[in-house]
């Protein structure tokens, strides 16, 4: 009902988006004295701000700055290395030339470590890592899980749920093949630590020398914040009830049972509600001032922040059920296909949790529980970092990430690094 409501007025208000389209484009015409008036920049700018909220915003390109490294420019190519209708595994890669020349090697001297950016699946894209990609990119040959919006996905495919994401993850690390350094941003990091422990278990000699997660809700129980609260407070039968749409017949996944990206957004924005209206009345008075550098900023931060995806309504009720409301990996009660998922297993696979001071969503102590989970790893295995003076964002992205956090897990992944070629590490395949 929502999702057909939404499709309806996103059509009625084609006709009002092409005119404030014309009179956006009209008013900043170098042929139009009126657009220089203070009277036309704000029409101008009221135009452009209409047009801004009532655009349906797309999957972002990834839009990578340039890679510098020792004053030479290193190309960057993105390829799919792996492929399943719900999710892509993309591979940066690096011109191999440019860098071996930028660091004074031959090309077959390069050997950096393998690190795969599992991103959350929660609302948005893998795209709003790109910050926490282009941080790895100098040092490493980075991966990412690029989950699909599930509209786009034909009922044909069949269903997908928390239990196929651990699955998924699992065959992406072995995918890459040995020594792979796993890091969980958020959402994934249960799945991800789950995956891990099965390998584990398995004695696969696949399994990642290092895992990190980062700001995920290992244990939700840890600190609740407003979306955890919201998960217990609410029973199941209600986020069943009343956040399942079925996907409108515009769309490759028509008829599929989805919880929408638009329902996930509002729930994004009504928790910091003022702050979001505050940006966009900032964003009207640079238009009106001329000042275009700011409107860049607050136009490529919303235009990553409301483009959102679709999640299925399996992996979605899964999750809430699962991570927030029973808690099961944190109480020992995971299940992957019936299998149970033992952190235990664990013990030669590095272990390093980093978290916000001000995570207003997961918060302090919950990712610090994989600590807690994983008792086979030795002490001299395991780092926690807490980030004092940044929230949930700041975590992997931002500047402080890329001069605090991000050194830190290179320096972590190094040390780790050698446990891959030790002989202890080899064992026998899933």
């Amino acid at each position: 009902m929502f999702y057909s409501f939404l499709e309806m007025s996103r059509a009625a208000m084609m006709p009002w988006r092409a005119a404030a389209n014309m009179t956006r484009r009209s008013l900043r015409s170098p042929y139009n004295p009126a657009g220089e008036t203070l009277a036309g920049r704000a029409m101008a700018a009221s135009a452009d701000l209409f047009e801004s909220l009532t655009r349906q915003y797309g999957k972002p390109a990834w839009a990578l700055d340039p890679l510098e490294i020792n004053g030479q420019i290193v190309p960057v190519e993105i390829e799919t290395v792996w492929s399943r209708p719900f999710c892509n595994l993309l591979r940066f890669r690096r011109g191999e030339a440019a860098l071996a020349a930028a660091r004074g090697v031959k090309p077959g001297a390069l050997n950096d470590p393998k690190v795969l950016l599992v991103a959350p699946m929660s609302g948005h894209f893998a795209t709003l890592l790109r910050g926490t990609v282009q941080a790895f990119l100098p040092d490493a040959d980075v991966y990412i899980t690029d989950w699909t919006d599930a509209r786009m996905v034909s009922l044909s495919e069949g269903r997908f749920d928390l239990d196929d994401y651990v699955i998924h993850v699992r065959e992406m690390i072995s995918a890459i093949g040995e020594g792979v350094h796993v890091v969980a941003v958020c959402q994934p990091g249960p799945p991800a630590l789950a995956a891990c422990a099965l390998m584990a278990e398995d004695e696969d000699p696949l399994r990642p020398a290092t895992m990190t997660f980062m700001g995920s809700p290992i244990d939700a129980r840890k600190s609740p914040t407003v979306p955890n609260k919201l998960a217990e407070e609410r029973p199941y039968s209600w986020f069943r009830d009343n956040l399942i749409q079925t996907v409108p017949v515009l769309y490759p996944g028509a008829l599929r049972r989805v919880y929408p990206g638009f329902l996930q957004l509002t729930g994004f924005i009504n928790m910091n509600y003022e702050r979001h209206v505050d940006a966009h009345y900032r964003f009207f008075h640079h238009l009106v001032e001329g000042d275009g550098d700011s409107a860049e900023k607050h136009r490529a931060f919303y235009d990553e922040y409301l483009a959102v995806m679709d999640l299925t309504e399996e992996f979605y009720l899964q999750t809430i059920f699962d991570v927030f409301q029973e808690h099961k990996l944190a109480r020992g009660l995971m299940t992957v296909k019936g299998r149970e998922v033992r952190p235990g297993a664990i013990t030669d696979i590095a272990l390093m949790t980093v978290e916000g001071e001000n995570d207003d969503i997961s918060g302090i102590g919950q990712t610090q529980a994989a600590h807690t989970l994983c008792t086979g790893i030795p002490d001299a295995m395991r780092l926690d970092h807490v980030q004092p003076d940044v929230g949930h964002y700041g975590v992997f992205n931002g500047r402080r990430f890329r001069e605090e956090i991000a050194p830190k897990m290179k320096a972590f992944m190094a040390e780790h690094a050698r446990e891959a070629a030790k002989p202890a590490r080899k064992g026998k395949a899933a």
